[in-house]
């Protein structure tokens, strides 16, 4: 899946730049500590969590729907201990057997998925019943005033950042749709502007 010259080349530069912020990177690094055994992870884009995995990953599996992405990707999984196949696809439809994975894995990925309430239940017909979904996700504040910038702000940001959302209250898509929260924490990154510095993250496990 190929989109034009900016979608394909300029953002995932342009998103590698934004999203490794040292502040970033640090609360990159906590979301993806508990992981453990096969994984997979949607948005997988160019790789920045592989170097923040711990030693008990075995293997990985990374959907990703840009070329670009996964172009900038390959450096990072050649210099990676465990075995990582990349794929081209989407989180909504992923070609992966039922409960085949220990955990799931979710950064900045949810605020630009055309469907996250089906990419939420992908993540949970793949992963098993013990399994576990680790998120580090942008969205929706739960400050009135920002709120208001963030809905004004929205149109313009999915032009530039291709699909990306700031208006998406990810917590709630998270329990709506079969997962229950083991951790939770919501606040603004350091150093951030407001309207896009709303982080959601944490650990979830299946409801029910």
């Amino acid at each position: 899946m190929n989109g034009g010259f900016y979608e394909s080349r300029i953002f995932p530069w342009l998103s590698d730049r934004l999203t490794t912020d040292p502040a970033l990177e640090t609360i990159r690094a906590e979301a993806v500590s508990r992981a453990r055994g096969r994984v997979v992870e949607i948005g997988f884009g160019s790789g920045l969590n592989l170097a923040h995995y711990p030693g008990a990953v075995q293997s990985l599996v990374g959907v990703e729907p840009s070329g670009g992405m996964r172009a900038r990707a390959r450096k990072r999984i050649a210099a990676t201990r465990f075995p990582v196949e990349l794929i081209d696809g989407t989180a909504e439809r992923m070609p992966l057997a039922d409960e085949g994975f220990d955990t799931a894995v979710s950064t900045l990925t949810l605020c630009t998925v055309a469907d996250p309430a089906r990419a939420l239940t992908e993540l949970r017909r793949v992963l098993r019943p013990d399994g576990r979904l680790l998120l580090m996700e942008h969205g929706l504040s739960e400050d009135d005033g920002v709120v208001r910038w963030q809905r004004r702000l929205n149109g313009l940001q999915r032009i530039v950042a291709c699909g990306c959302n700031l208006n998406r209250p990810i917590a709630e898509l998270v329990q709506a749709n079969g997962f229950r929260f083991e951790a939770l924490r919501k606040f603004y990154v350091p150093g951030m502007p407001r309207t896009h510095g709303w982080v959601t993250a944490g650990a979830a496990v299946k409801a029910g």
